[in-house]
């Protein structure tokens, strides 16, 4: 059991119900279209034996309110919209205690024309008492081009981080005051492949090892080499691990685009996301530049705090130097004070420093020590790498 990053409260696997029953409130902000993710997951559990059962809230109170408009359902008077609510959490409740799987998926809460409200009714969440808390997350420019695309709802870059903060705080805050400290997960909605399963697994597999992947990202971007074998790293750890990857929201690449266009005088950039090219404009972008920093140095410590080990890839340089950011560095140091398990493989011929090694829990020259290690603790079974050396 691993501990908080305060090195104080446990982060708790779920509970095992006698009569089964796995049950997960899934919370994330407008924009995020989390229906497609999670069908996914309930695709990935009934391919492994596992009939799960998937509640869209918004969806099922449009159909209770044939008489609203599609898309106004917000601009109900409060009291109507909490007893909508209410209606469609019974049938919940009723699925619930027949013992089946399932997902809910809501929000935690809504900032609308009459200002911010919870969407919730903690009586029965209370009675749901939901083994998973996850907010789905995704970059900010994913979420801009589904709300100019699909919704009718006025806002900025800014917005949008502030809508997914809320959502992850107040998620959080349910969870805490329901079930404890220890129950609700940040989970990208971002590379479905890699982050369906790793849901999956937090439903079905709770006994298997979380894992933050920690390596350095901005300053190596030019090196295709280096870039190959970190992302050989992360998929040899989302291959037998649940893993809370960083990179999977990566704004602060779309600060450095913007960044460059400015000093070459453009005024916007193209983007593409989601299968679409548009533009944003730098200006828009350079106004969020400090939140997006915020919520990285945020969101990352989070990410660590939710897991139970963190596992660091540092390559060498051309020169054989490592490179080794003060990102990654900072990450090792968060992990080790909060009492996580740190691992790291240190690819350089050159020794770390101490600042490495003493608070790692073991050092590693090849992936493969590093999952001879893992399958001698029986944190796996058995593995196979996708280069022949394990680099």
């Amino acid at each position: 059991m691993s501990t908080s990053g305060t090195g104080q409260f446990p982060f708790e696997k779920h509970k095992r119900r006698p009569h089964g029953g796995v049950r997960a409130i899934v919370t994330g902000q407008v924009g995020l279209d989390k229906k497609p993710f999670l069908e996914k997951v309930v695709a990935l559990a009934e391919a492994n034996d596992h009939e799960v059962r998937l509640f869209n809230v918004g969806e099922m109170m449009c159909a209770e309110a044939p008489d609203v408009v599609p898309g106004r359902i917000l601009d109900l008077p409060r009291q109507r919209l909490t007893a909508l609510r209410r209606s469609v959490f019974k049938d919940i409740l009723a699925a619930a205690a027949d013992g089946v799987d399932l997902i809910v998926n809501t929000h935690a809460t809504f900032r609308w024309k009459h200002g911010l409200f919870h969407a919730f009714d903690h009586h029965q969440i209370r009675e749901l008492d939901p083994d998973l808390y996850i907010t789905l997350v995704d970059n900010v420019d994913a979420v801009h081009e589904r709300l100019e695309r699909e919704h009718d709802i006025r806002h900025t870059l800014k917005d949008i981080l502030v809508w997914r903060e809320e959502e992850i705080v107040v998620t959080e805050t349910m969870a805490e005051a329901v079930a404890g400290y220890g129950h609700a997960y940040v989970l990208s909605r971002s590379n479905p492949r890699i982050n369906a399963k790793a849901m999956y697994r937090l439903m079905f597999e709770p006994d298997r090892k979380r894992v933050y992947p920690s390596f350095p990202m901005t300053h190596v971007m030019d090196l295709p080499d280096v870039l190959s074998d970190i992302e050989m790293f992360r998929d040899a750890l989302a291959d037998h691990f649940i893993t809370f990857d960083p990179a999977d929201v990566d704004e602060k690449q779309l600060l450095s685009e913007a960044g460059e266009a400015t000093k070459r005088g453009k005024d916007t950039i193209e983007i593409e996301a989601n299968g679409r090219s548009f533009s944003l404009a730098t200006a828009a972008i350079a106004e969020i530049a400090h939140d997006i920093d915020a919520q990285i140095y945020a969101r990352d410590f989070k990410l660590i705090d939710q897991s139970d080990m963190i596992v660091s890839y540092i390559p060498a340089l051309a020169d054989g130097k490592p490179a080794l950011s003060s990102g990654v560095e900072r990450e090792l140091q968060h992990a080790f004070e909060g009492t996580k398990e740190v691992y790291v493989v240190w690819r350089p011929d050159k020794e770390p420093s101490p600042f490495i090694t003493e608070t790692a829990t073991k050092v590693f020259r090849s992936l493969t020590e590093t999952f001879d290690h893992f399958q001698a603790c029986g944190y796996i079974s058995s593995y196979q790498l996708p280069l022949p050396d394990g680099r």
